[in-house]
């Protein structure tokens, strides 16, 4: 149709470029010429905006790296399904040990230790399913010394803005400052070129944080960290985290912003793929209050959650937070949808877990399984690869 459309052009203008995608889409869903020519018009009379193409930041996503055997290494603690260690892969760092074990949820721990073994597997990486606390009771037996990278997600629930305003108050506890201890002994024994550390922004005002700085100060190690929001290092999720950067010999700092990026130019091509919804009646309601105020235009919707922030998401903003808990219910069982994409002829589509892994920043490569809440937990759970990449591509161009 969109042949005949140009050939047409005479009648109805030039087809602006940002508008192409949403023609194609429209088009796969039935819609109508008359339908499609009323878009055209009148996404010609509106100031073309860049943030409506199609994204193209995840083109170099598609093909697993190979790295070369004197590639830098890295050692993961808290690697859960190994977010941070996509991320290195794509920076051209090996990771060699990642640690993943949560005595508080074994079998899902098992399950995402699993799925680490399978995607990283080929680089070498051997995965340790012990709690950190153990490995450093051990000694880090078998670690490497000195390695390149050494990283640290501790365990965030204590810390969490969603879990404080569930239990009240978050309480840091006896098992978060022996992390933090083992992290520190980490620190002291591994002695690696770069550190770096990532959880949710209370973390900075912890006993647990205030260890690790302490052990990066009496080893002489320069120290940047602070508070970022992922969206504003090209991540289509708003997601606000403390990073944490040290090295010994030389400085290196969290990179430079990058454009935001809106969620629905970063998945709008597998949205015809994604299976049909139906909004529920908060949903709904969210669609109503839009357009009260607004001309429509694709809206990301949450099924649950969003007691904080807007439920619904329109198509140039990042999306909302990504959680674990939106995978899965009370009990920790499978979601079987979990978001809702509203398009502004009425089709409604659910948000499949390939959509939210790119939310999350994950390379097209990476394999999940096929468990919603194992899959789920994996994403909700990581550092976004993407900004992995390119925090540890800017450690890359000064520690080498």
């Amino acid at each position: 149709m969109i042949h005949i459309l140009i050939q047409q052009r005479q009648s109805i203008g030039s087809i602006p470029p940002g508008a192409v995608p949403m023609i194609r889409l429209m088009q796969q869903q039935g819609a109508t010429r008359k339908d499609i020519i009323a878009f055209i018009k009148k996404a010609k009379a509106k100031k073309p905006s860049p943030k409506l193409d199609v994204c193209k930041n995840f083109d170099n996503t598609y093909k697993k790296p190979t790295l070369p055997d004197d590639a830098p290494i890295a050692v993961v603690l808290f690697a859960g399904g190994g977010g941070i260690e996509a991320g290195m892969v794509q920076a051209g760092i090996r990771p060699v040990i990642a640690v993943e074990f949560d005595p508080t949820k074994p079998d899902l721990s098992r399950a995402i230790a699993l799925n680490h073994h399978r995607n990283f597997r080929e680089y070498g990486c051997r995965v340790v399913q012990l709690t950190v606390q153990e490995i450093a009771r051990l000694g880090f037996l078998g670690f490497p010394r000195r390695p390149d990278y050494l990283h640290a997600s501790p365990v965030c629930a204590n810390f969490s803005q969603a879990h404080t305003a569930k239990a009240g108050k978050g309480i840091e506890t006896a098992d978060d400052l022996s992390a933090a201890i083992a992290v520190a002994e980490a620190i002291r024994q591994l002695q690696p070129r770069v550190f770096t550390l990532e959880n949710v922004p209370r973390y900075q005002n912890s006993q647990s944080f205030a260890i690790i700085l302490n052990a990066l100060e009496l080893e002489g190690y320069s120290v940047d960290y602070s508070v970022v929001n992922m969206a504003n290092f090209g991540l289509p999720q708003a997601r606000r985290r403390l990073v944490l950067i040290a090295s010994k010999g030389f400085g290196v700092a969290i990179p430079a912003h990058r454009k935001p990026i809106g969620w629905y130019e970063a998945i709008a091509h597998l949205i015809p793929t994604m299976s049909d919804s139906q909004l529920l009646p908060k949903q709904r309601q969210a669609v109503e209050e839009f357009l009260t105020a607004n001309e429509p235009t694709p809206l990301l919707i949450q099924r649950v959650g969003g007691r904080t922030e807007s439920k619904y998401k329109p198509a140039h903003l990042p999306c909302n937070t990504i959680l674990r808990s939106h995978f899965t219910d009370h009990k920790g069982c499978n979601r079987s949808k979990f978001a809702d994409i509203w398009l502004a002829d009425g089709t409604v589509k659910s948000l499949s877990i390939q959509g939210v892994a790119i939310l999350q920043g994950f390379p097209v490569w990476y394999e999940f399984p096929n468990e919603t809440a194992t899959a789920g937990s994996i994403i909700g759970y990581s550092v976004p690869p993407s900004f992995a990449t390119q925090l540890f591509m800017s450690a890359q161009s000064i520690a080498m």
